[in-house]
């Protein structure tokens, strides 16, 4: 009852790291500490684990303030600028949601309940079954009121297994899952404590995290916001660049790699390098399928994510505010995220197309402004300037409209992991076009780590079944249904990694899933579905069209606070992590009385 992950049987040895006598050294001693802390983990008790969470939580709420502030400067973010609120939600706010949620599973399972039980459970298309897994508190209801989310199983697994089987480790917890190596992702704070978790919670797998050198300035923060982890040797942190990592991805005692980063960097950890002088010995690994890796892993590895515009009859506001929903899919975190919207695929025979791209076009420049930060950003983005070189450019982004008779194979199989979109366009209109556009995005896009999609009540529900056949088609992990799937990201109880049937030679998106609070095997994907209109223009629409899923109960959030044009966005983000910390209810208000104002 564990995720899937690829095992690696191959007998090559890990070639030379280039590491010091000391370095190594270091490394090992650190490795030897986790090794009795492996012991420690499988003595405790799933109560004792509670306790454990509990202190961390303490912990970490302890750190928010130096943690936002020390993630916003290290991207260049100034003090007050209005982006800085995105390191509060993608940060601390994330991780503390993350431990009040397994917290919660461990509850259940220590008083001998399912990790599911007061979860509700449902069909899905094609015989599979759907966990509603947002929201599960009244809090998580109230602030995020309007959007909902289900976890999606595998066809064939049916309620009752899915129930038997939630807990993952947790259903076994004397069983070690050994020492594991996290590889940390280098653009969101959140990353390597939410897989460090993971390790600990899915696998009983204790962890060596390796940052990030771009997150090397968060050590300090994380060392004192982890410490209850890294006192009884369930956690060590070290720094460094390749060569710890090849040291350590061929240490011998450590049994489970896992990474959030490129699908590079994914190949040379498995297959060797792929340019140099040894580039020979990889291919021959590869078409010989040797790989040079010789423990399991898994990794999420990011892709080119579509955002789908389902043509219907919209309002100018709609449109306006669409078009700044789009803009934030691309450009929060300077569009240096895996998850990052990257091509609109919009209806060429929709009659209000062109005042779409005139609202995207808007939005997309009237953003703030902030640095390109990310090693590799820029000359990515200098590439696409030359493959499209008729694409608007700003100062600190582009904008690629691709016409008629232009190639769009550059923008479709690049991540740019830049602050770069892009614009196809297909016939047709209705249950045509949604079909089409579905196709395209599984038949074109690189990777099928998250997709998005936009459609108004009236067309969803004139589509009908039509619309969820549409949706079980759309192959991603992750699916945001007039949200953005970094909603999907934040919240703790989905899941978070690329569709199944990725391969150690064709990884695309990546192996197995993360995050998955309730700790549930044989998972397929998550979907997020999301208010059209925000408040309060969501109201008529309760009374005109009841059936229409994305309604949900609406939402008091006239503008979400991570929308790259929200005013307020800075305060909220910020009050909102205080009240997850804390839970001051006056300081909620007051957040809640800024949020309107966005």
């Amino acid at each position: 009852m564990t995720q899937d992950a690829a095992v690696i049987t191959a007998k090559t040895p890990q070639e030379d790291a280039g590491l010091d006598a000391a370095e190594q050294a270091a490394l090992d001693a650190d490795i030897a500490v986790l090794q009795q802390g492996s012991r420690t983990w499988s003595a405790l008790s799933v109560a004792q684990r509670i306790t454990l969470l509990k202190a961390l939580r303490s912990s970490a709420a302890a750190t928010i303030e130096d943690w936002a502030n020390t993630a916003s400067d290290s991207k260049g973010l100034r003090p007050g600028h209005p982006l800085r609120g995105e390191e509060w939600l993608s940060g601390p706010y994330s991780v503390l949601g993350a431990l009040d949620a397994y917290a919660d599973t461990l509850t259940k399972l220590s008083e001998g309940r399912s990790a599911l039980d007061g979860v509700k459970t449902g069909r899905a298309p094609g015989g599979r079954t759907k966990v509603d897994a947002f929201p599960l508190t009244g809090i998580d209801g109230f602030l995020l009121s309007g959007f909902t989310g289900e976890v999606w199983l595998r066809p064939g697994i049916t309620p009752n297994t899915a129930r038997s089987a939630a807990g993952l480790g947790q259903l076994a917890p004397a069983a070690s899952g050994g020492v594991g190596l996290v590889l940390g992702a280098g653009n969101i704070t959140s990353i390597p404590v939410l897989d460090v978790m993971y390790e600990l919670l899915a696998h009983n797998r204790v962890a060596l995290l390796k940052v990030n050198p771009t997150q090397d300035s968060l050590v300090p923060v994380y060392e004192r916001a982890l410490a209850p982890l890294i006192e009884p040797g369930f956690l060590r942190i070290v720094r460094g660049g390749p060569a710890v990592g090849a040291y350590l991805t061929g240490h011998p005692d450590l049994v489970h790699v896992h990474i959030t980063g490129s699908a590079a960097t994914f190949d040379t950890i498995v297959w060797g390098p792929s340019r140099g002088p040894k580039a020979g010995a990889t291919t021959r690994r590869r078409r010989e399928n040797r790989p040079l890796l010789q423990k399991p892993i898994t990794a999420e590895l990011g892709g080119v994510s579509p955002i789908i515009i389902v043509p219907g009859e919209w309002t100018d506001a709609d449109i306006t505010y669409q078009a700044e929903h789009v803009a934030t899919m691309r450009l929060q975190n300077c569009g240096h995220n895996c998850i990052a919207g990257q091509v609109v695929i919009l209806s060429a025979d929709w009659p209000q197309a062109e005042q779409f791209r005139t609202a995207l076009r808007r939005a997309y420049a009237g953003a703030p402004e902030r640095p390109i930060w990310y090693p590799g950003s820029s000359a990515r983005m200098h590439q696409a300037a030359e493959d499209y070189p008729d694409a608007l450019v700003l100062a600190d982004r582009l904008l690629i409209e691709v016409g008629e008779g232009q190639d769009a194979t550059a923008l479709e199989s690049t991540e740019y992991f830049a602050p770069v979109l892009g614009v196809v366009e297909l016939p047709g209109t209705g249950q045509e076009f949604l079909d089409a556009a579905v196709a395209h995005a599984n038949e074109k896009l690189q990777g099928t780590l998250g997709a998005n999609l936009l459609i108004d009540p009236a067309t969803e529900q004139a589509l009908g079944t039509g619309f969820e056949r549409a949706i079980a088609e759309l192959h991603y992990g992750s699916i945001a249904i007039n949200g953005w799937t970094a909603f999907g990201f934040i919240i703790p109880t989905l899941t978070w990694g690329a569709f199944p049937g990725s391969t150690l030679d064709d990884v695309g998106s990546g192996l197995g899933v993360v995050h998955n609070a309730l700790l549930l095997d044989g998972v397929e994907r998550s979907i997020v579905r999301g208010p059209f209109r925000p408040f309060p223009r969501w109201v008529p629409d309760r009374i005109l069209h009841p059936r229409s899923r994305s309604l949900s109960k609406g939402t008091i959030l006239p503008t979400p606070p991570w929308f790259v044009s929200a005013r307020t966005a800075a305060a909220v983000s910020e009050g909102l992590t205080r009240f997850r910390a804390r839970g001051s209810v006056l300081g909620l208000v007051k957040t809640l009385l800024q949020a309107l104002r966005a």
